[in-house]
């Protein structure tokens, strides 16, 4: 790949051939960054690359892999280490179970936990190094809504998100002096193919957002150096609430006695 400018940041983007992750890419480009574009469907990511270089005169190129197959993820895995000119990663790659879990088998939720978990910290990871060479380095991950509201889904891809909003923002600690920026967004139902795969019909579900609108505001959010961005959210105290209040309770976890209403 040859890189439109020395100084062009480049973005990497999973799942980025429809959807979310191909918005991103749109509205990054138009930004002027420089992208990789992953997902597995080589064709729509040709298709991509060829046209967003087009419109906006930035390097894009496609690099089709499947990140719940072990070869291919080591694949992406070493390309990135070899190109330390990433200074954006997104983790946006991600899959549902159609069924829910009494009706999946333990294959598919293998699957899903490789995608929605398991990739998501192995390239955090493996991009770190060279990320933190850039001055405006940074990780988007995608979670959702779900994260926060074990009652709505199923409890694989509930917990999965659950496990990308606490990833992130126990990244955030971590690596408070590292001059990285760490950002996790919450959609809730957004307009994208995801529900297809689940078998739902896209028109039957309320409140369902416009991709552009998602991830326009979640670029806000980036814009802004929030911490976790949940675009749905009318009243941001209530979230703010949430945070102290949830901040409030670690305290109380590092006791060496049981409590009392247990003894």
């Amino acid at each position: 790949m040859t890189l439109s400018t020395q100084s062009a940041p480049l973005a990497l983007i999973t799942g980025a051939s429809t959807g979310i992750g191909a918005t991103y890419a749109d509205r990054l480009a138009k930004r002027g960054y420089d992208l990789i574009l992953v997902a597995r469907d080589g064709v729509k990511l040709e298709q991509l690359a060829a046209d967003i270089s087009q419109r906006y005169g930035v390097a894009a190129k496609a690099f089709p892999a499947d990140l719940t197959d072990g070869e291919s993820l080591k694949k992406l895995e070493q390309f990135i280490q070899a190109t330390p000119a990433i200074s954006l990663l997104i983790n946006n790659a991600g899959t549902i179970l159609p069924g829910g879990f009494k009706n999946s088998d333990v294959e598919a939720i293998d699957k899903l936990i490789q995608l929605n978990v398991t990739s998501v910290a192995r390239l955090s990871r493996v991009a770190l190094d060279g990320l933190r060479q850039h001055q405006h380095g940074g990780i988007i991950n995608i979670a959702s809504v779900l994260a926060l509201a074990a009652e709505i889904s199923d409890p694989v891809y509930t917990a999965s998100k659950a496990f990308v909003l606490t990833f992130t923002q126990s990244l955030q600690v971590e690596l408070a002096d590292s001059g990285l920026y760490f950002q996790v967004v919450l959609p809730a139902a957004t307009r994208t193919e995801i529900w297809n795969k689940g078998g739902k019909n896209i028109d039957e579900i309320p409140g369902m957002m416009e991709v552009g609108e998602l991830v326009d505001a979640a670029l806000v959010g980036f814009d802004n150096k929030e911490p976790v961005t949940i675009p749905p959210l009318q009243d941001e105290t209530k979230w703010l609430e949430f945070e102290k209040l949830r901040k409030a309770l670690v305290p109380e976890f590092l006791q060496g006695q049981a409590a009392p209403r247990y003894r």
